[in-house]
């Protein structure tokens, strides 16, 4: 497969604005999050996007997975992507148990419903949340979020997972665990993409890495120069 082959996701000068919060209405300014960024995602990449708070990460991700459109520019895929998105507090239906929300979540990314229960089980054992998982979502725990949504998305079956900052929450145990089945989609050919204010992360999970400045994507380098470009950028502030 040639790297144009492999290229499921292309991304063209993006841009994404919001409404400014004005005294007036007519007086709102837009602002934008997001104004060039640009890269393309391959098959089997794991991803790092990296930059400061409001570079408009977290924005990016939701446009990778459909859940927004984009002001400015172009997505661009070969075929429908089903993406699996990974983010605190986000994607539970808060009323429904967590044995329920794995059923949903298996249903909303196209899986049959037996396929989801075969994986139910496995999905409980990673999450580790004990009788939790037949309480409403809205008992759990931040972390206890992370560890069911990390597991949902870990094995249910999608073209791209996507993950913001959950591997940074949760206990330094988990955290490692975590870090080391993301390993394990790498070399099964799983295309991730984490956002995270972790350099370690990036460092032992990641093969790319894209850092957003002012809502704007830098050229891609190496993921140490990257590392080292961002320490510096911070400094700057």
């Amino acid at each position: 497969m040639t790297g144009t082959d492999r290229t499921i996701t292309r991304l063209n000068g993006i841009g994404l604005k919001y409404a400014r919060q004005g005294s007036l209405p007519w007086k709102r300014t837009p602002f934008w999050a997001l104004h060039d960024v640009s890269f393309d995602l391959n098959r089997g990449d794991t991803l790092g996007v990296i930059g400061r708070n409001g570079a408009g990460k977290s924005s990016l991700l939701r446009i990778i997975a459909g859940i927004i459109a984009p002001d400015a520019g172009t997505v661009e895929q070969p075929y429908k992507i089903r993406c699996s998105m990974l983010s605190i507090g986000a994607g539970f239906e808060p009323r429904l148990t967590g044995r329920q929300n794995i059923m949903l979540s298996g249903l909303q990314l196209g899986m049959p419903r037996k396929l989801v229960k075969e994986r139910e089980s496995q999905i409980i054992e990673l999450a580790d949340i004990d009788d939790f998982i037949d309480q409403p979502v809205r008992m759990y725990s931040t972390g206890m979020r992370a560890r069911l949504g990390f597991a949902i998305a870990y094995f249910i079956e999608t073209d791209i997972l996507l993950i913001d900052e959950a591997l940074a929450t949760g206990d330094e145990a988990f955290r490692d665990k975590a870090t080391g089945l993301i390993r394990g989609k790498i070399d099964s050919d799983q295309t991730v993409v984490i956002v995270t204010h972790s350099m370690q992360i990036v460092k032992t999970a990641c093969t790319r890495v894209i850092q957003i400045e002012q809502g704007k994507s830098l050229s891609e380098i190496g993921v140490e120069e990257t590392i080292k470009r961002y320490r510096e950028t911070a400094l700057q502030t």
